[in-house]
């Protein structure tokens, strides 16, 4: 694949090779000897050339601890979101039976996580987006996650939901006309959950704004950023107090928290 311009070439095709093996990667050299459908490689391969993402291709992902089914019309879960989710899973074990708020939930990586690192939560996973919602509701089902419940819903219209002690959420902040400039793998991801306006800062407004009476007294609130946006969330989020913001495993500004 690197002759095609393909990038991480060695990485994407053992991750190919290994899901049609249905091996996990650190695997491989234990079964060198197994038959690969060619064909059915082929074809991947050249999903992949044509800039369709690998874990597309794959039709599944790893985040945090569990496997999450993922496609066209789902944002891909990415690492930095493990620690926003991380953060969030700590945040309920200040409560006996917390009650979760994930917005924009996408495939639902971060809620249903949650849901599963504590079963003494209730979560409430709210996304917009029609086929974004079928792998949410595809995910609940295969990690069985019965403490989620599923909100078809925009966050910047009033939504019916019990006030909650974490509200967390990996929401679109990417300028508007800086989209155009991603790479082409991520510009086959949903625009949706992608562009966050003009300054990339719609979705906070609307935090701010719809969701702030939302959390309890003491709750927290956890919102992932782009890495130059931690003062101008913080700014944003008048109706919240105690904001801060944490850097990632990388050292870049992504994550702000706030407690009410």
């Amino acid at each position: 694949m690197s002759a095609n311009g393909v990038d991480e070439a060695d990485f994407k095709s053992l991750c190919l090779v290994c899901s049609l093996d249905g091996i996990k990667n650190s695997q491989f050299e234990l079964h060198l000897d197994d038959e690969i459908i060619m064909k059915r490689f082929a074809d991947m391969l050249w999903r992949v050339k044509s800039g369709e993402p690998l874990q597309y291709v794959i039709g599944k992902w790893d985040f945090y601890e569990s496997e999450f089914y993922v496609g066209e019309g789902v944002l891909i879960p990415r690492p930095e979101t493990e620690e926003l989710t991380e953060l969030a899973v700590k945040a309920t074990k200040k409560y006996a039976s917390p009650v979760v708020i994930d917005l924009c939930s996408g495939s639902g990586c971060i809620g249903i996580s949650i849901a599963l690192k504590n079963p003494n939560a209730q979560v409430y996973c709210i996304e917009k987006s029609g086929k974004a919602l079928e792998y949410l509701v595809k995910n609940k089902e295969k990690l069985s996650a019965d403490n989620v419940k599923i909100i078809h819903g925009d966050i910047s219209h009033n939504i019916d939901v019990e006030n909650a002690d974490v509200i967390v959420s990996n929401p679109p902040y990417i300028k508007s006309d800086d989209i155009k400039s991603l790479q082409k793998e991520v510009l086959r991801e949903p625009l949706t959950a992608l562009d966050g306006g003009e300054d990339g800062l719609d979705f906070y407004r609307i935090i701010n704004d719809k969701w702030a009476d939302k959390l309890n007294n003491n709750g927290t609130l956890l919102l992932e950023i782009g890495e130059e946006q931690g003062s101008s969330v913080k700014d944003i989020l008048t109706n919240f107090s105690h904001k801060r913001v944490i850097k990632d495993m990388y050292g870049n500004d992504r994550i702000v928290c706030s407690e009410k």
